[in-house]
C-alpha cells in the first residue's frame, strides 16, 4: 500500500466532511439536524469504502482523482459555479430548519435517499467501466473509447449520474429553497460538457465515430421527438415548395 497516497486521502477525506459538517450544522445552529447527518452519512461512508477499494485495487485511479487539476479555463469557472452551488446551497438548507421556513414531508426524504443511493452504486459501475476518468477534462496516454456498458447507453454516464445524485441532495437535507439553487446544475453540466466534447474530438482517436453511434449525451432517448419534428419541418418544406411551384404555373 502506498503510505504517502493513503495519508493524502485521508486528509482530503476528513477536511471534505469538517467543511461540509460546517456548511450544514452552523447555519442550523444545532447538532440535532437529522437530516444532515443523514446526507453525511450516504454520502462519506459509501465514500470511504470506495476510497479504500480504489486505494487496493486501483490506486492510479485514486491518484488522478485527488491530484488533479482543471487546466481549461472555460472549466475552472464550471467547477467555481459548482462550488458556489454547493455552499449556498447546503448553507440555506441548514437555515431552512433552524427557521422552519418551508417543511417538505419525510416521505419525499425517503425517496431521495433511496435514489441517492442507486446513484452512487451507478457511480461506482462507472468508474469500473472506464479507468480513464479524471476530475479534470483531460485525454491521457494511451487512452482509448469507451462504448460498453452505460457507455454504450449514453456518452456521458457520470455525469447524468451525478446531476441525479446533486439534485437528490437538497431534497434528502430537507430544503425546496436549495433543491431551487441546486436547478442551476444542469446548466453547468451542459456547459462542461459542450467544452469536453470539443477536446475528445480534437484528442482522443474515435471519438467522433463513438459520437455518431451513441447519440444521447446523458438521458436515453432525450431527443425522441427529434425525427418526428424533423419530419414535419421537411413535411412543411415540400408543401411550401409545391405551393411556389404551382404559383409559378399559374403565373
Amino acid at each position: 500500500m502506498n503510505i504517502k497516497l493513503f495519508f493524502q486521502a485521508i486528509i482530503k477525506y476528513v477536511i471534505g466532511v469538517l467543511i461540509v459538517g460546517s456548511l450544514l450544522f452552523i447555519p442550523a445552529n444545532t447538532f440535532q439536524y437529522w437530516n444532515g447527518w443523514l446526507f453525511m452519512g450516504l454520502l462519506f461512508i459509501p465514500m470511504f469504502i470506495a476510497g479504500l477499494f480504489l486505494m487496493i485495487k486501483n490506486p492510479e485511479l485514486l491518484k488522478k482523482r485527488l491530484n488533479a487539476r482543471e487546466k481549461e479555463n472555460e472549466q475552472k469557472q464550471v467547477i467555481a459555479f459548482s462550488g458556489l452551488m454547493f455552499v449556498s446551497g447546503f448553507i440555506v438548507a441548514g437555515l431552512n430548519y433552524r427557521y422552519s421556513w418551508i417543511v417538505i414531508p419525510n416521505i419525499v426524504v425517503i425517496i431521495a435517499s433511496i435514489l441517492f443511493i442507486v446513484a452512487y452504486i451507478l457511480y461506482a459501475e462507472v468508474l469500473r467501466e472506464n479507468t480513464y476518468l479524471s476530475r479534470t477534462i483531460e485525454v491521457q496516454e494511451n487512452q482509448k473509447v469507451i462504448d460498453t456498458g452505460l457507455y454504450g447507453i449514453v456518452r456521458h454516464p457520470m455525469y447524468a449520474v451525478t446531476l441525479l445524485l446533486f439534485l437528490t441532495i437538497p431534497l434528502i437535507l430537507g430544503s425546496i429553497i436549495s433543491f431551487l439553487i441546486f436547478l442551476i446544475y444542469p446548466i453547468i453540466i451542459a456547459k462542461r460538457i459542450k467544452n469536453e466534447e470539443a477536446v475528445l474530438e480534437r484528442d482522443l482517436k474515435g471519438y467522433t465515430e463513438y459520437k455518431k453511434k451513441v447519440k444521447y449525451k446523458m438521458i436515453p432517448f432525450g431527443q425522441l421527438g427529434r425525427p418526428f419534428l424533423t419530419k414535419k419541418r421537411d413535411g412543411q418544406k415540400r408543401t411550401s415548395q409545391l405551393t411556389k411551384k404551382r404559383g409559378e404555373f399559374n403565373g
